[in-house]
């Protein structure tokens, strides 16, 4: 009775099954049963009261209370409503079997078992090749699908946006520098061989948009340095001893052993170097090459070959047939054993040379030490050629001495202070003494030696590689170039870093020889003759990229050509039209992919270098004059060629040399005016020149992608 009355109280509107002669007195009736009337409504009172306090916590009821009707007779009525239900109240319990009904089958999930196995055996193969990458290939397989992955973004936006007006907004200029940022981002990412690649298109960045001038000449910074425990498995595995039994060194300092630095000297993009003394005394520097070169060059070179096949079709340029012939010099490159034949070549052809002998030296090759991943060589102690103020201060080294160990042994070393700093600082350890005393008690002197001798001195070593020898070192950067001052006060140059070479054919060093000279003297029919037999249109063009200046005795067909109809366009059209033309320039200096000399890469490069070098130093010598002289000497010096030619070229050679006194006329002009603060030296002025020409044909070249 009370539950139904509680039901109805808190929801009118539900209804409840109640006795049919249920009634309740209406408070104007006369009270026929007054102890029923009074419970009633204080139970009423009392239910309300408790709605109202905390409606929140009562249960709620699924039942209909009946409204009350009043009846003639004065009597409130409930009428009764009836409710569903299945039957007699019972207490909460479980169903019976029986009232489940049949049982049924589990509904089957086969599509989501099997997207499950498949996200499964996706996860385990996806781990399994990551570990076999990373231990076996040294991460080659990822480091490809990264290349291949940036240079298809690189290309679907130059499709999309190399045009006057970018649909993704921006210009051309943003269009270049975000894609620069990619691909440095890349190989630096990716380092080892990209590194050297990376480098080798920096130094041949001069006809690239100078957004990546600027970002490829970062490129040179140096790399960062692996794990000792790294070098120490490659000198295990190439020697089958430790390091320590095949140097003969000791880690903790033993008496009768020799030293050796685990904490590199350099690190570059391939290799690092280490200083050590043998137990014999002498003082060597281990070159090492890092322990994932060998596991990722395959596919480095690989990618490289791939993405430069894709962009040459997709873009339509003849570059690809050179490829092949720049990746067998970068493997090349990798290999120590054939850097040691390189080195040994070069010094035998130095020491042979008696305007180079005693002016150039060539560290010393230990083939014991030697093997395809390491390279030992004497130590050198020496000033960077871009240490400008070391080489030109005062010398305070005293009369008649030296750089240490030149033309002299290396001054001793203290071996009680070297095994201390051994034991007391493993791993980085600095032994070897700095032996700075030449440059006085301030530090403040130098090695007293003039730029113009050092760079003769250059010059005609890198003219004598292309014109006489045909043996070229190809990366002849400030970093593999040491100077040093003999006890005579003369100075020295010394050449490191013989991997990059070029040999060159008799045929094409005579060719090159002809070329050059046809160049000084502006014989147009001769340099069409060699450009024609070499596969190139734009004898004009390219001649401007071999001198490094503007050709000036040419018709200028290639330049006049490619200003046609751009008086009349904007800026942007003009600019996006003349990087056009550019292409077709390249289109027709390499018109001919099989009869194009693939040696001329790297030879271009080589001058590009000992340009930039003379440059830096303030534009000390004439240089092009000199180029020239060498390329007109090799002409009657060659051996091959027949003694009536050599002897008509001698003549020519002289008459060569009276007419390129006019050079060095205007050659002193600006080296007055450079004294007088007016300007630069000839190599600037030949820069700032070269600059405008290639303006013309769509090209800004930055001098500072060559620094390094």
């Amino acid at each position: 009775m009370s539950g139904e009355l509680l039901c109805h109280v808190l929801d009118p509107s539900a209804t409840a099954t109640f006795p049919p002669t249920n009634t309740l007195v209406h408070p104007d009736a006369p009270a026929a049963e007054p102890e029923l009337s009074m419970m009633s409504g204080m139970l009423r009172r009392s239910i309300l009261g408790l709605a109202r306090a905390a409606p929140s916590t009562l249960p709620s009821c699924a039942c209909r209370v009946p409204r009350a009707l009043p009846q003639n007779d004065g009597v409130w009525t409930m009428t009764k409503r009836h409710v569903q239900t299945s039957g007699p109240f019972q207490p909460l319990r479980p169903p019976s079997p029986g009232e489940l009904g049949a049982p049924r089958a589990a509904r089957q999930y086969k599509r989501g078992r099997k997207w499950t196995r498949l996200l499964v055996v996706a996860l385990a193969a996806g781990g399994a090749v990551y570990l076999v990458d990373r231990q076996v290939y040294a991460s080659g397989f990822a480091r490809t699908l990264r290349t291949f992955g940036t240079t298809l973004l690189v290309g679907i936006d130059y499709k999309i946006n190399f045009r006057p007006e970018p649909l993704t907004a921006g210009s051309v200029p943003d269009l270049h520098t975000r894609n620069a940022e990619r691909l440095f981002d890349l190989l630096r990412a990716n380092g080892g061989l990209y590194l050297k690649i990376g480098q080798a298109i920096a130094m041949q960045s001069a006809v690239l948009p100078p957004e990546f001038q600027k970002m490829f000449g970062r490129m040179f910074d140096d790399a960062p340095q692996d794990d000792w425990k790294d070098m120490e498995k490659v000198v295990q595995q190439d020697f089958g001893k430790s390091v320590e039994e095949v140097f003969g060194v000791s880690f903790t300092g033993k008496e009768g052993m020799g030293l050796m630095e685990r904490k590199a000297r350099a690190s570059a993009s391939v290799a690092q170097v280490h200083w050590a003394r043998l137990p014999d005394g002498r003082e060597v520097a281990i070159k090492i090459q890092k322990r994932e070169i060998a596991k990722q060059i395959a596919w480095d070179l690989w990618a490289f070959k791939t993405v430069t096949w894709i962009y040459s079709k997709w873009f339509d340029l003849p570059f690809y047939s050179m490829v092949p012939y720049i990746t067998e010099r970068l493997e090349l490159e990798t290999d120590f054993v054939n850097e040691a034949k390189n080195s040994e070549t070069m010094r035998d052809l130095v020491n042979s040379e008696k305007s180079l002998k005693g002016r150039v030296y060539v560290p010393t090759v230990y083939p014991e030490f030697t093997t395809r991943r390491v390279l030992t060589t004497e130590w050198i102690e020496g000033v960077r050629l871009w240490d400008k103020k070391a080489m030109t201060s005062r010398w305070l080294g005293g009369h008649g001495k030296g750089s240490p160990g030149a033309k002299s042994p290396l001054p001793p070393i203290d071996m009680d202070a070297a095994r201390r700093e051994l034991r007391s600082r493993p791993y980085e350890e600095k032994i070897k003494p700095e032996r700075q005393e030449w440059k006085g008690t301030r530090g403040r002197g130098g090695l007293g030696l003039s730029t113009k001798e050092i760079m003769t001195t250059m010059v005609d070593l890198f003219s004598a590689q292309i014109f006489k020898w045909g043996v070229v070192h190809c990366d002849p950067h400030p970093g593999n170039i040491f100077i040093r001052r003999l006890p005579n006060g003369r100075a020295e140059l010394v050449l490191i870093d013989h991997g990059l070479y070029v040999y060159m054919s008799p045929k094409f060093r005579h060719e090159y020889g002809t070329f050059w000279k046809a160049l000084m003297t502006f014989d147009n029919k001769t340099i069409a003759e060699v450009t024609e037999e070499w596969g190139i249109k734009g004898a004009d063009l390219f001649a401007s990229a071999t001198l490094m200046r503007p050709y000036e005795g040419g018709d200028s067909s290639t330049r006049s050509e490619m200003m046609k109809g751009l008086e009349a366009k904007t800026p942007a059209e003009r600019h996006y039209a003349m990087q056009q033309r550019m292409k077709q320039g390249i289109r027709d200096v390499l018109s001919d992919e099989e009869k194009w000399p693939k040696e001329l890469i790297f030879i271009g490069r080589n001058m590009r270098i000992v340009q930039g070098n003379n440059q830096y130093l303030g534009s000390p010598v004439n240089r092009v004059k000199m180029t020239g002289e060498w390329a007109s000497r090799s002409l009657f010096q060659d051996p091959n060629l027949p003694w009536p030619q050599r002897l008509h070229n001698a003549w020519r050679h002289v008459i060569f040399k009276s007419v390129m006194t006019a050079s060095d006329v205007a050659f002193y002009l600006f080296k007055l005016r450079q004294w007088l603060g007016l300007g630069g030296g000839m190599e600037d002025e030949m820069e700032r020149r070269m600059k405008d020409v290639a303006q013309d044909y769509g090209i800004e070249l930055q001098h500072e992608v060559f620094d390094g």
